[in-house]
């Protein structure tokens, strides 16, 4: 049972205009924006962090590849569903997206990326040069090493906001490891 409100109806004014772009993004209003909407503050960062990083350099497939490790890692069931389904509409396999699921990938630059992102979360960025320099080796320059961390830091926020909140998934389930 959600703890925060799901009506996108009865959220305040300001997140409506963004609801009504994340509508139209997906066709339907996915439960974690409708729980995230409660704060049109939380909902704008939320929203302007995915339009900004799918922008980036880094690729919508590797970025989903990254959301779906971190969420097998933080056992949030609703992003691990919601990432596979966008992971595999950005090109990559079911195969792909379960590899990435368990933090592997048979392409080295994906793996690298895999490995670090890992790392940062369970050692709460407490990385050392090494491995830095592992994913420079892999081919990743400085941007998108802080592009890496902004996917991590963007996916910690919707893991948290689903498992603390316990956000009905509303995707194609997808079972942990």
């Amino acid at each position: 049972m959600p703890r925060v409100n799901l009506q996108s109806q009865s959220v305040p004014a300001a997140s409506q205009p963004l609801l009504a772009q994340i509508q139209q993004a997906f066709g339907a209003t996915p439960n974690m924006f409708k729980a995230v909407a409660n704060s049109p503050a939380a909902l704008q960062s939320m929203w302007a962090a995915f339009g900004a990083l799918g922008q980036g350099t880094l690729g919508a497939r590797l970025g989903e590849q990254i959301a779906v490790a971190i969420a097998n890692r933080n056992r949030c069931e609703y992003c691990l569903a919601a990432h596979t389904v966008l992971g595999q509409n950005a090109g990559a396999s079911a195969a792909e997206m379960a590899a990435a699921q368990a933090g592997q990938s048979g392409d080295a630059k994906t793996a690298a990326a895999l490995a670090f992102a890992l790392k940062v979360v369970e050692q709460r960025a407490q990385v050392g040069d090494d491995d830095v320099v592992r994913l420079r080796q892999a081919g990743f320059g400085d941007e998108q090493i802080v592009e890496i961390m902004a996917h991590i830091a963007l996916n910690l926020f919707t893991n948290y906001i689903n498992v603390a909140l316990d956000i009905p998934v509303d995707f194609p389930r997808i079972a942990l490891r």
